[in-house]
């Protein structure tokens, strides 16, 4: 079963890292995502630009509206994603654990993906 980990934290202490305590997280992150990948279990992988660059689709609208930036009702951001293969959901929140110990402050949120192939029987 694929799992989405989706990382969330606040953007503006991320971003006020300096380039050295960056480095450092992304090196013990790396550690994780190495095992991971030796294991077979590590899927695409994604760092989010900041929600500065983000646009918004208001679907509540009609026409939709676009905005510039993010317009999520939160005070965390989402800032990334992993994939990963896990037998369980428990499997699914001991790499999230691992990645957590290694990404300080924030939360992940772990997620279920249902495959979607368009023109495909049974899509």
């Amino acid at each position: 079963m694929l799992y989405a980990i989706l990382c969330y934290n606040q953007e503006d202490v991320v971003c006020a890292w300096s380039k050295d305590e960056d480095d450092a997280v992304m090196e013990k992150l790396a550690v994780v995502q190495e095992r991971l990948t030796r294991e077979g279990r590590l899927g695409p992988v994604a760092r989010l630009m900041p929600t500065t660059a983000a646009t918004t689709l208001r679907k509540d609208r009609d026409p939709p509206l676009v905005l510039d930036g993010p317009f999520a009702e939160t005070k965390e951001q989402l800032l990334g994603f992993y994939v990963v293969d896990c037998d369980s959901l428990d499997g699914a929140l001991e790499v999230a654990k691992d990645l957590g110990k290694a990404n300080p402050g924030g939360s992940y949120e772990i997620r279920p993906i249902s495959l979607f192939f368009p023109g495909e029987a049974g899509a």
